[in-house]
This record gives structure tokens, sequence and C-alpha cells, in this order.
């Protein structure tokens, strides 16, 4: 956004806190940029753009929800694309972060599910026709590529794709052509990538973070494990299912080891192998940020709970599918009967997250007191329209030139003491679906709704 809608955005958010607005970039060019999640403006714009903001993370979550549900079906049969899509949407997590529109956390998640899915409906069906499996391979990429654009970590599930497709090309009896295309969508969205980051950050291997801003670290693990398993259980539970379910696919391959050559021992071995290959997919998150200094510091506050949790949520939907193989190897009333818990459960945990989110309580994304008043969502304009908003200008994220250098938002314009707000005035809404960014809360605006004042921490 320009300088003079950083400014009058600065003015607005002045009401909820005066800290202001953190975690953006001034660029030499002018403009300000978000720091973080760069590419999920660019997601959002469509739907901001028409006025409905809050349906974009549900946009990709159907998306998300179709991958589940055409990979689980093709890998294990007719129920298991229901039992996938029910153990991705609830979850306390998944539900939370699905409600506040302005933060990514729910759309990366979903680009991944949707990816992880079509890729391994395209790597488990053989007997479809080849253009078919290559367009869907296609399709899964652009989703992980997608996904890395929105956090820049998420390209640890996209390796391990790339790295289980190669190793698996030969028995899944993928034609060359196919992982040709599949190589060039990667290597493209590299390129684009490097140029992007360059053009933006001034380096193509360059964030919007100074060096030593972000912190992995040995000393963090310990304090990490002892706090996050139990509130990761609590608000993703279908990690539960899916453990046992790694754990009965290597049992089922042990015990079928001496039948060689049967559909018994063939089935298990491809099981293992999905298996393996989700769990990688699914432990390089999670493994990267147990040791994530910030969350080692904030994991044992409770009111932090949707702060630190938002980091291992990527990572839902390859936990979905790698649980839905437990639920299909059981009758069909014991699988009605732990997804009923997992629902409850679910339910209860986004009711103890949206109490939890802010001093005022109220659903996450939402205005959870009468004191707390935003601007009326227009057509066109989640924000009433007001110079503030990221998009009012332009329609569009600026692009800015390249930049030669920057300095952090903590350095902002002063304003006027008596400065009047931009948006001429704050009608009376109490409804939680009201525009401003993440339900109130100051964090730099649109870009992520996310950690800024209240909320702390970096998405990356």
């Amino acid at each position: 956004m320009t300088n003079a809608q950083h400014t009058a955005l600065l003015e607005q958010l002045r009401h909820f806190n005066p800290s202001g607005i953190s975690q953006w970039d001034h660029l030499s060019s002018g403009y300000w940029i978000s720091e973080k999640n760069p590419g999920y403006p660019f997601l959002a714009e469509p739907f901001y753009a028409l006025g409905v903001l809050r349906v974009a993370p549900l946009f990709y979550g159907l998306l998300g929800c179709v991958g589940l549900f055409a990979g689980a079906r093709a890998w294990l049969g007719r129920w298991a694309g229901t039992y996938a899509v029910i153990l991705f949407c609830f979850s306390g997590a998944a539900m939370a972060f699905a409600w506040r529109s302005t933060m990514p956390s729910f759309t990366d998640a979903s680009l991944i599910a949707a990816g992880a899915g079509a890729l391994l409906w395209s790597m488990v069906s053989v007997d479809s026709p080849t253009s078919h499996r290559t367009f869907v391979g296609v399709m899964a990429f652009v989703a992980l590529d997608l996904a890395v654009f929105t956090r820049y970590t998420n390209i640890a599930v996209l390796i391990v794709a790339v790295v289980a497709v190669a190793a698996c090309l030969r028995s899944a009896k993928v034609a060359a052509s196919s992982a040709l295309w599949w190589a060039g969508t990667v290597v493209g969205f590299g390129a684009f990538l490097a140029v992007f980051n360059a053009t933006v950050y001034g380096g193509p291997t360059k964030t919007g973070y100074a060096a030593g801003e972000i912190t992995f670290s040995g000393a963090a693990i310990v304090p990490n494990l002892e706090h996050m398993p139990l509130l990761l259980i609590r608000n993703i539970p279908a990690c539960i299912l899916a453990t046992v379910s790694l754990i009965w696919m290597v049992v089922a391959a042990f015990k079928t080891r001496s039948s060689m050559g049967s559909t018994r021992r063939v089935e298990a071995r491809r099981n293992l192998a999905v298996g393996a290959s989700l769990a990688t997919a699914w432990l390089s998150v999670w493994g990267l940020y147990v040791a994530y200094d910030w969350t080692a510091r904030m994991s044992a506050d409770p009111s932090q709970a949707i702060h630190v949790i938002r980091f291992y949520v990527p990572v839902l939907g390859v936990i979905a599918l790698l649980g839905t193989y437990v639920l299909t190897r059981i009758p069909l009333w014991g699988s009605a009967i732990v997804l009923a818990l997992v629902v409850g459960l679910s339910l209860n945990q986004f009711n103890s997250l949206a109490s939890a989110q802010s001093p005022r309580g109220g659903f996450p994304g939402g205005f959870g007191t009468p004191g707390d008043h935003p601007p009326t969502g227009k057509p066109g304009s989640q924000f009433g329209g007001h110079p503030s908003s990221p998009f009012a200008h332009s329609g569009s994220l600026p692009t800015p030139p390249a930049r030669s250098g920057s300095s952090k938002s903590g350095t902002t314009p002063s304003l006027p003491q008596h400065a009047t707000n931009p948006a001429g005035g704050v009608p009376d809404s109490h409804q939680p679906e009201g525009g401003f960014p993440d339900g109130g809360q100051p964090d730099g605006g649109f870009p992520d709704g996310g950690p800024g004042g209240s909320d702390g921490g970096h998405d990356h």
C-alpha cells in the first residue's frame, strides 16, 4: 500500500491499539508491504474486490476438501473420501482459522490439502488416462506452490512431495511426459519466487524478515515438547488417528512380508509408501516448529493457544489423509463413533479458542463487545471503502519497483493529535463478519491479521 494508505490505516487502528502497525516493510519506492505471507493478498484480492473477503478461506477450503476426497477415495475406497473431509474440517484449529479471513493459516492448509489429495490421486490412479494424471498432477503442484508463496516454510512439504514422486515414478507407472510437466511446474514456480523476492525484498533468497528475527534452536525443543503435544491433540485430534494409522501400516506390512507376490503384500507395501510420504510431510513442518524459539516462550500461556498452534496448521490435510486409513480398517459403526467424538471435541475447542483469542473474547475474526465497532462492509470494500484499506486506491496490491533498501514499520509516520477517522466515522456493527483485520486486533493490516500488537510471533 502507499504511504498515504499506511498513514490512514494507522490512524484507524489507533482506536483499537495505540501501538500502531507492525511487521511491515517500507520500501525505497515509498510503498509498504507485509514482511510475511507475501502471497496471501494476491489469493484474497478477488474476494476482497467483490466485498466477500470472508469467503476467501472457505473457497480454498472447498478446494482442499475436493482434493482430499478424490485422493482418499482413490487410495482407500468408498468411504475414505468422506472420512478425510470430516477430519480436515472438524478440528478446533481448522474452524477457528477458517473464520479469520485476514489470516492465511486455513488457506495455506487448504492449498496443501488440495495438492496432497490431487497428487495422491495422480499417483495411485494407474488405470486412468495419462493426460488426466498429468493435468491433476500439475494442479497438485500448483496448489503446493501457492501454499509456499503464502508461507515460505511450506517449502518443506513441497520438497517432500517432489522426493516422494521421484522415488515412486516407476512403481506408480507415471509416464515420462507427466513427470516432465510436474517438474516444469516446480521449476517455473521457483523462478517466479526468486524474481518476486528480488523485486520486493531485494534478493532472490531474501524475505521481509531481518537476519535473526526468526530463530530456531535446540534449546526450544524441550519447552515446546512440554506444552505443545496436549495443545495439538486437543485442537487437531486427527493427529491421534494419523499416528495409529502409521503404526497399523507398519504392522500390516510386517505381517505380509513373507507373502511374496500376493495382493495383500502389494497393497500393504503401497499403503506403507503412501503413509510414509504423508507422515514425512506432516513431520517436516511439526519437526521444524518444535524448535521454534517464539512458541517455546509463548506455549505455556493458555491465552496464546490460537497463536502458537497456527504454525502447525498447514499440514492439516496430510494428517487427515493419514488418519483416514485406520477408519477404513474398522467397522462402519466404529468409524461413526470415532468421528462423532472428533466433531464433539472440535466444537468444544473452537469455543475455547474463540473465547481466548483476545481480551474481548467473541468469535475469532469478530468483535466481542459492544465497544468494538468495525467499519461496515460494503460491496467492493470489506473495510467500507475508506482510503486506509490496502487495496482502496488501486483495487489491488501495488507492485512496487525493485528496492535498494527498506525500513521496518516501527518508524511510522506521525499523526495529528486530533486527526479524524478516514472512514468518516464508525457505524454501529457487532456482527462477527465485520471487515476489520483480525477482529479488531492491530496487526499490520490486511495481509495477515496475525501477529502484531496482541498476536505476536511471525509467519514465514
